[in-house]
């Protein structure tokens, strides 16, 4: 699968082809126990989608904080203590919503600083050094959430142990954002398409953005997109500064725009697909 980033005209252009904009079920796993059916009448599947780690033996004690025991009384842990222990569930490409939910059950490290670990979601650290019982206390509910972007058909959550094992007792994914596609066509005056490479450098106008740079070959003359409508995802934040280019294999610049924009003036609600076609002369 590509994978790039660009942006173009007004709107901020995740690209990740080929894709299409889809709807997601809601996706929710009872970690280290069987299939339930919470207090809101929503199906938790049995344990799956992990990568290592061990389930632990499920505890009666009464967990504050929720109508749902069950989910918080079964829990998959890291192998050993360092080790990580990862999840992954494919999606399509789109914006989610992660919660992870969690409770300190084992009183042998149910203090500050017994357990603690990094969470990373999409391969970034999103809760950093988490103690459960620093936050909540023991035998107590605890649901940590964050917004992602799924963009490589794939939603990964990552526990990293630092202090005892990583554990985790359930997680909910539910989608936030279809994206609509976009698809763009670099093709020569005689029709026939440009074997090349898509170049972006994209640069955040505010403090504490990032940027993005990198190139991708065409396929076929061809690059499939979609459209996001929250840049910051992405860690780009306010207007925005955009350079792109196209070169053919020999090395030759075919097509060059730089753009100055404001994501937050744009409204492609309405918009369920869009095409643009380029074209360019040979060198």
């Amino acid at each position: 699968m590509t994978k790039f980033t660009l942006i173009i005209f007004l709107f901020l252009v995740a690209a990740f082809g080929p894709a299409s904009a889809q709807t997601q079920k809601p996706i929710r796993v009872n970690c280290g126990g069987n299939g339930y059916t919470d207090s809101k009448g929503q199906f938790w599947q049995a344990d799956m989608g992990y990568n290592g780690g061990k389930v632990g033996t499920p505890v009666t004690t009464t967990i504050a904080g929720t109508a749902d025991q069950k989910l918080f009384q079964t829990a998959r842990y890291a192998q050993t203590n360092g080790s990580w222990l990862k999840y992954s569930f494919p999606v399509p490409a789109g914006s989610y919503h992660v919660n992870l939910y969690f409770s300190e059950t084992n009183p042998y490290v149910a203090k500050v600083g017994g357990r603690v670990f990094n969470v990373k979601l999409q391969g970034d650290t999103t809760f950093q050094n988490l103690d459960i019982f620093a936050a909540v206390g023991a035998n107590t509910a605890l649901v940590k959430g964050a917004n992602i972007l799924a963009t490589d058909g794939a939603v990964t959550i990552e526990l990293d142990s630092i202090t005892q094992v990583a554990v985790i007792d359930a997680i909910e994914i539910t989608q936030s954002v279809e994206m609509p596609q976009l698809n763009l066509s670099f093709v020569y005056a005689d029709g026939t398409p440009v074997a090349g490479t898509l170049n972006y450098n994209v640069t955040s106008g505010s403090a504490g953005g990032t940027s993005l740079n990198g190139n991708q070959p065409l396929n076929s003359g061809h690059a499939t997109c979609l459209l996001i409508s929250s840049p910051s995802l992405l860690g780009l934040l306010g207007p925005l500064n955009a350079n792109l280019s196209l070169t053919d294999t020999a090395g030759h610049t075919l097509w060059a725009i730089a753009l100055t924009l404001n994501p937050s003036n744009a409204n492609f609600a309405a918009v369920q697909s869009s095409t643009l076609q380029v074209i360019v002369q040979k060198q």
